[in-house]
């Protein structure tokens, strides 16, 4: 398996290196305790959620650890868009992070080349009850080689005074939704710039809840061969209803992705929005500079004007199946410090680091802490309880390369933008994604 002959590599070079230094001598290291880490320092690298949603759950567990060992801690903060590059480049060299965080969605290529250090679950709290849709991306051959992080499930978002102006209620069903968006469509014709249901054509995370939703999937495993499913009839159907909603109810520029959304939603020209739990929030409190971090937050046009569902399905009570995203950490395989490293992982996963992400308003790690969130947290409920009924990306070592090529943004992008048919571009998408996926 590749996974063991990336480890047999760097196995292979670490003790060649011991040995050249005598770090191994019984008289030298081996005497030393791994948890001591005076005098040590090691890199973490987080996504800048961290640095703008919760510093504080990163500063706490980071306090933690220096107490409990005497060690250092320096966190890198890292983009979504540069992450994977940075990554890759970082793992080819000698200057590699201790610890990483990665989405859920890009781990398992990472996972399957051996980039990553074996894990002992059961020296992790509330490991027994993790999310399924964190974890599951870092399993392998029955071993752990990440712990999740925080999670997100997708909601409907919805203001509440223009429904209410309208006579509306939350919807319970599809229908009920789509013949909402009419009537506000119709309430609000005098703001040009109105969208009765904002949806950013590019939001792959979006439509593939409506690709599930009618049985289809991206692609299957038949017999450790990958498909992409894409074309099927199911999938055809859910990707038709989609974009059916993005035409006649979504405004502005079709081809931008979800990153933005929460701020043109903010705005105050839109009535819906599928975004993340936590985006409930960040609609309605905006950093004062979009790009300082450290800007102080004010409120936005639509503050104390919003709600949350599940998006709804067919039949009432039953919710269109919701991507759960999220990251997981992992330690790099050739990290010098990794006993301290899945220390300081525990102390970022723990309970306590929980409540503190609970807080903020993600969801956390495990089942068992969904209880506090519909207790402390009542906006984040719908979350909670979207998340019950997730869908998750394939757990194939080469998805990272089908995100990183951008295949079912482009696909998206070709289908709202009339460049192509449903089918055809569905049919290319499927052949990038078998390609991709069975890559040697």
């Amino acid at each position: 398996m590749r996974r063991k002959v990336a480890i047999a590599a760097v196995l292979a070079a670490t003790l060649f290196g011991a040995a050249a230094c005598g770090g191994d001598d019984k008289g030298g290291e081996s005497t030393k305790n791994p948890l001591d880490g005076k005098g040590t320092t090691i890199k973490v690298w987080l996504m800048v959620d961290a640095q703008s949603g919760w510093q504080n759950v990163v500063d706490d567990a980071t306090a933690r650890y220096k107490a409990a060992t005497g060690g250092d801690v320096k966190v890198e903060y890292q983009q979504w868009g540069t992450v994977l590059t940075n990554l890759d480049t970082a793992l080819a060299s000698s200057d590699v992070p201790d610890v990483v965080e990665l989405g859920n969605t890009q781990m398992s290529k990472y996972v399957f080349d051996g980039a990553f250090a074996e894990l002992d679950k059961s020296k992790f709290e509330n490991s027994a009850n993790w999310l399924t849709g964190l974890s599951g991306a870092c399993e392998y051959e029955g071993k752990s080689y990440c712990a999740p992080y925080y999670a997100g499930a997708r909601v409907l978002i919805y203001r509440t005074d223009l429904f209410e102006k309208s006579g509306l209620k939350a919807p319970t069903t599809y229908d009920e939704l789509l013949a909402a968006a009419e009537k506000l469509k119709t309430d609000n014709a005098s703001d040009k710039n109105f969208a009765p249901f904002y949806m950013a054509g590019a939001n792959w995370y979006a439509a593939m809840s409506w690709v599930y939703n009618e049985g289809g999937a991206i692609a299957k495993n038949d017999g450790g061969k990958w498909t992409g499913t894409l074309s099927s009839p199911e999938a055809q159907a859910g990707l038709t209803k989609w974009a059916d909603l993005v035409k006649k109810y979504s405004k502005g520029d079709v081809t931008k992705d979800e990153a933005d959304q929460d701020a043109i939603f903010a705005q105050g020209h839109a009535a819906m929005l599928y975004g993340n739990g936590w985006e409930l929030g960040a609609v309605q409190q905006q950093r004062k500079d979009p790009n300082d971090a450290n800007s102080p937050l004010v409120d936005t046009a639509v503050k104390g004007k919003v709600a949350a569902v599940a998006l709804p399905g067919a039949t009432a009570g039953k919710g269109i199946p919701s991507f759960l995203g999220g990251s997981d950490l992992a330690v790099t395989e050739k990290s010098k410090q990794k006993e301290l490293a899945k220390e300081w992982l525990k102390y970022f996963t723990d309970s306590t680091a929980n409540k503190g992400l609970i807080a903020k308003g993600a969801l956390p790690n495990a089942t068992n802490l969904m209880d506090e969130v519909i207790a402390t947290k009542p906006d984040n409920a719908a979350a909670a309880n979207a998340a019950k009924s997730s869908w998750f990306v394939p757990v194939a070592p080469h998805w990272a390369d089908v995100e990183q090529q951008g295949v079912l943004v482009q696909m998206l992008r070709d289908i709202v933008t009339g460049k192509a048919t449903i089918a055809d571009a569905t049919k290319a998408a499927d052949e990038k994604i078998t390609a991709a996926l069975n890559q040697s």
